[in-house]
């Protein structure tokens, strides 16, 4: 696809296409303008690529007719912007709202498409992809999972990239996340006589350092890689008054699981962790963990073509939305996750290439 161009040459090209992505605003719910704008590039450049509804752009696969069918999948979605949008570049780097998590991935995607299309000559696999929104938020609000449900024909893919940050290693399957609010009941008094009331507050800490106690990162090795269990509270909220002592308090909990472990056992879990006298614990969500596909051939052979590294992946990601329809689906993207959802959100436009590169020997690969 790309042997003709020189890194520099490429590395404008993708600069150029990331810089053009960043620059259309797609906060999560807002993301259909940008959905559309891909869609018109990709068509535009002779990629079979069709609107198929609720912010997804699918295309049909191009390359080599009896090849193995890759999906590259990115989600056009952004967290909210923080005066980082429009971007800017610089000589190393594309700046501005997405450009690590995941415009520069997507920019790739399309490009890789792009130079499909126009010379498919060398391609040994077929190349789909796959974008979507509302990545962002609660996997409830995803639109993935109902594009796989109105799209059955996707789950004949061979391996979906979901292109996520990962600074162009593997990351093989994702933890679970479960988010649920545990509040703590007491009976509410004025301050001057606390023997009068019980304090939900007393409770909370109670209750917070006994969770403390139970929870120490915990690790589980799947498939020869090593997921770290844990188990946090990130938020709390309570009080009525100054001279009032609280009759409740409300605490965030995040649990985060590993492979291995089902969504029902993880949830029981967490209600014991949080089940004490006076305690009562409301899921609010439950994102299953994603499958470990490492030892996949197709994945074998992605990691020859770059030499790549092979980690866990301490995150949720879409890998568990493919993984869960039965498709074999590995993490792998140019964005760095330390930049990822920050102010100064940026990019290296020499990983863009690398990514590029590595997708180009694999494409073609024996």
């Amino acid at each position: 696809m790309f042997q003709h161009l020189s890194d520099a040459d490429l590395g404008e090209r993708l600069a150029v296409r990331t810089l053009e992505l960043v620059d259309i605003p797609s906060e999560s719910r807002t993301e259909d303008v940008l959905a559309a704008h891909a869609l018109r590039v990709l068509q535009a450049g002779g990629v079979p690529a069709r609107d198929a509804q609720d912010t997804c752009v699918l295309t049909d696969p191009l390359g080599a007719p009896d090849g193995p069918l890759i999906l590259l999948g990115g989600h056009f979605d952004t967290v909210p912007a923080q005066g980082n949008i429009p971007g800017s570049r610089d000589a190393e780097h594309v700046h501005g709202l997405g450009a690590a998590d995941m415009l520069g991935a997507v920019a790739v995607a399309m490009e890789c498409a792009l130079a499909l299309a126009a010379d498919p000559a060398g391609a040994t696999a077929r190349l789909g992809l796959c974008l979507f929104g509302r990545e962002e938020l609660a996997v409830a609000e995803s639109a993935l999972t109902p594009l796989l449900e109105r799209e059955p024909g996707m789950r004949d893919a061979d391996l979906v990239l979901m292109m996520e940050p990962t600074d162009n290693t593997i990351h093989a399957g994702c933890l679970g996340n479960i988010n649920a609010t545990w509040s703590f009941h007491g009976r509410s008094g004025h301050s001057a006589r606390p023997w009068q009331a019980d304090n939900a507050i007393d409770r909370a800490a109670r209750g917070i350092v006994r969770l403390t106690g139970q929870t120490a990162p915990a690790e589980h090795v799947f498939d020869g890689l090593t997921f770290t269990e844990v188990t946090s509270v990130t938020q709390i909220s309570g009080g009525i008054a100054q001279n009032v002592i609280p009759d409740r308090v409300d605490a965030h909990v995040n649990h985060r699981y590993a492979p291995g472990t089902s969504a029902a056992d993880a949830e029981a879990h967490v209600r014991v962790l949080c089940g004490g006298e006076g305690e009562s614990l409301e899921i609010t969500s439950n994102a299953p963990s994603g499958a470990v596909c490492a030892s996949d051939p197709l994945v074998r052979r992605l990691i020859a073509c770059g030499e790549l590294p092979v980690a866990p992946k301490q995150a949720w990601t879409p890998v568990a939305e493919f993984t869960a329809m039965g498709m074999s689906a590995i993490n792998f993207g140019p964005g760095a996750p330390k930049h990822a959802h920050q102010r100064d959100e940026r990019i290296r436009v020499a990983a863009l290439v690398r990514c590029a590169r590595i997708l180009d020997a694999f494409l073609s690969a024996a």
